[in-house]
């Protein structure tokens, strides 16, 4: 055959047996709100994410691992990088706690730049690793800027305070499982919560679990999280009375629609606890329920 030039292919999938590539964690981050603003910003943000992920492993006693990292790439508005995969659970904790408390502090005395909050997301898998073109590529890596766009987290971001909340984390179910649920990282089952990872205009939907080191404002409400509200179900209608001969139907009293409020907490298990719920129907009559009555 002629030669195209073109370096040649390997196997076609499920052709051959052959090894797994070896298993990586990755990490990466993402600046909140960094296409608004300024273009005279972009270059100092973009220098800056790297250093501030250095200083927090480093507080976190993970700084080898940020001379160990595989794969690294600045996504000028983010960067991402592989890892040992060994170090998952103290990424989860201390490092994201470190991250938080470091951009607090640098949000304190921002200047140039104003303030930096980011995004983070975890996943672990099977990546090319051999320091060739081409390494780190993979579903794996796929996966995890997916989940780094997807709208649970940033609505999660978005929702709390910007003098609270500087990190919002997203971990995929199998980080999720291997360093959490094994008791392995210093953060119980309940300080996540689990959502649907979809992503506006890709065909992209995993379980995933979000984790706020420093929580704020209203992060509990579903909808919030990506999750629709169920629709109500149509019934029959009550047939009108017929009105006696001789005489106009009596119209109805006005009557303020009913209000439910909703008061609570989230578990793990996603569901609502704790919650006070009042219904009111117009003005000066009502009632109130206490949770658990």
């Amino acid at each position: 055959m002629p030669s195209t030039g073109l370096p040649p292919g390997g196997p076609a999938p499920w052709s051959i047996s052959r090894d797994l590539p070896p298993y990586r964690g990755i990490l990466a981050v993402d600046a909140k709100d960094f296409t608004g603003r300024p273009a005279v910003e972009h270059v100092r943000i973009t220098t800056l994410i790297p250093q501030l992920l250095q200083q927090a492993l480093e507080r976190a006693g993970l700084g080898q691992l940020w001379q160990d990292q595989r794969f690294a790439n600045n996504t000028g508005d983010g960067f991402v990088f592989g890892f040992d995969p060994t170090a998952l659970p103290r990424v989860i904790h201390p490092f994201l706690v470190e991250l938080q408390e470091l951009l607090t502090d640098y949000n304190i005395h921002a200047t140039a730049t104003g303030r930096l909050r980011l995004r983070v997301s975890l996943h672990v898998g099977p990546l090319p690793d051999s320091e060739a073109p081409g390494d780190g590529n993979g579903t794996p890596r796929n996966d995890t800027h997916r989940l780094l766009d997807s709208t649970p987290v940033r609505a999660i971001l978005a929702a709390s305070s910007e003098s609270i909340t500087q990190v919002a984390a997203i971990l995929s179910q199998r980080v999720f499982e291997d360093a959490v649920l094994s008791g392995y990282t210093r953060r119980h089952p309940d300080h996540f919560i689990e959502v649907p990872a979809t992503v506006e205009g890709k065909n992209f939907q995993q379980r995933a679990w979000l984790y706020v080191p420093t929580p704020s404002g209203s992060l509990y409400d579903r909808r919030l999280l990506g999750e629709r509200e169920p629709e109500p179900q149509p019934g029959p209608q009550p047939e009108a009375a017929p009105a006696e001969p001789g005489r106009a139907p009596v119209p109805e009293p006005d009557r303020a629609p009913a209000v439910t409020n909703n008061y609570g907490f989230l578990s793990h298990a996603k569901t609502v606890r704790g919650g006070q719920h009042q219904h009111m129907h117009g003005p000066g009559a009502g009632s109130q329920d206490g949770a658990g009555r």
